[in-house]
Formats: C-alpha cells, structure tokens, sequence
C-alpha cells in the first residue's frame, strides 16, 4: 500500500503562516509565541502589556525571527479587530490563532463581586469570543483555512480548588465553544482545538509575598500530579506547536489535557 507521508521537518515548518497570539508577553502565552516563531511563522504577541510585549518582540526578533507586538484588550472588539488589520498589513494574512490571554482571580462565589465576574468573563470568553469571530472571518476571506487553539484549563473538567467558580465557569464555556466552533467553522478547513493546561509555573501561579508562601500555596496542587512537577510554559508552548502544525491535520473540535497527570488523582 502506497502510504504519502510528509517529512518531519516539513510538517513542522511554519514558513509563510502568520499567528496571533494573545496574552503572548508572558508566561504560556510566550513559550506559544516562542515555539511558533522558532518554526517559522510571523508572530504577532497581542498583549494588554504594550511594554513588555515590545520587550518580547524585540528579543524574539534578535533570534532572526518575524516578530511584532500588538496592545490589546481582547475584550474590546474595536481593539480586536485593529489587531488582525495589523497582522494583515505587517504579513499579509492570519493563519494561526492562539486565544491565550485570560485572568484567574481566586475568590469565593459569596466574595466574587459583579464587577469581577464580568471582567474574568470579558477576558475569558467574551475575548475568546471576539478574536475567533474577527481571525475567522479573515481566515474564510483568505480561503486558505486555518488554525484556531484555545487554552482553556483542567478546571473545564473538574474544579480543581474552591474560589474559582467563574473562572471554571468560564473556561468550560471556552471548551464548549471551541466544539462549537469545530463543527462551524470545518467546511471552511479552519481546525478548532484546545488545550486545557494543568498547574504551570508562570508570573501569576502560586506567588506569594514570599518563597516561602509561594511553597506553601503551591504544595497542596504538587501532591496531587503524579510527575511530581508544575508544569512549564513550555509544556504548553510544544503542544501549540503540534496544534498549529500539520502534525495535527485531522483534529478538530479536541481538548488536550496537559496536566502532569493531575486528573487522574
């Protein structure tokens, strides 16, 4: 049986694709940015924080890599839409979309006010909301299909502590947004996926005022993985990477659980 496989390398090469990563500036939202470019694509690292942003851009950029930064608040569909013009006319297209940027503040349901739960919806899924319909419509336009990857969290499968009800909330609604979209959006060979990270060592997991706070807040999660470890943003940065290549031609509409193993405590 004559079987056509495509070379490693190739598969892997991003040469010519163009991606949009939001919350790119920092923790897993880098490690994407990094990953993507280091395989060839035009970056874009669209962030709330312009400066760093700029930062990142100009150091990935050093590497010999295409690489720009965007201020954005995904929430906001005025910036949303200005950011895939910008990727546009920088690139000339929009093939990868990585919806990184969110917030998880901890407070109990009787604690969380209004106010915060509409910003952690706003950020969490209204922006998931407002970038894929925007990089969808442009990526239909191109004709060319596309990638689209969530991250939602293993807190769109099982709460993993109390205080996080809306942000749980929210990123089961991202999961059930990108099965969605999966099923919309295949005719149009735009592939919809997800990731849904478990605990990741990043600037806003676990910190305490002190080291020895941060230990004590990060112990009772570490018991529970069975690698023993917090995850790094890179973890997640090599399953982008897949997502966003032809390694992964025929998904759609999947989650990939990057955990350490947690679930299964």
């Amino acid at each position: 049986m004559n079987i056509n496989i495509t070379p490693a390398a190739k598969v892997l090469d991003l040469s010519g694709k163009t991606a949009i990563v939001t919350g790119g500036a920092m923790g897993i939202g880098y490690a994407i940015a990094y990953r993507l470019a280091e395989a060839g694509a035009n970056v874009v690292i669209a962030d709330v924080n312009k400066g760093v942003a700029d930062a990142v851009a100009l150091k990935l950029a050093s590497f010999g890599w295409k690489v720009i930064a965007v201020a954005i608040d995904v929430s906001d569909a005025i910036q949303v839409k200005k950011t895939v013009e910008t990727a546009v006319a920088a690139y000339g297209s929009v093939d990868i979309l990585v919806n990184d940027a969110g917030i998880y503040p901890n407070a109990s349901i009787t604690e969380m006010d209004e106010k915060n739960f509409d910003k952690i919806i706003a950020i969490n899924l209204k922006g998931v909301f407002l970038c894929t319909k925007a990089v969808a419509t442009q990526m239909i336009s191109q004709g060319n299909g596309g990638k689209i990857i969530n991250i939602t969290s293993v807190d769109a499968v099982h709460p993993s502590m109390a205080g996080l009800a809306t942000y749980d909330a929210s990123k089961h609604g991202v999961w059930g947004f990108t099965k969605s979209t999966a099923l919309e959006l295949a005719p149009h060979k735009i592939w919809v996926n997800a990731i849904a990270p478990g605990g990741v060592n990043t600037p806003g997991t676990g910190v305490g005022s002190t080291a020895e706070e941060t230990q004590k807040t990060i112990e009772p999660f570490l018991a529970k993985i069975p690698m023993h470890r917090m995850g790094e943003p890179d973890d997640i940065g090599k399953v982008a990477l897949f997502l966003a290549s032809d390694l992964s031609s025929y998904m759609t509409g999947a989650q990939i659980v990057v955990d350490g193993g947690v679930l299964l405590s």
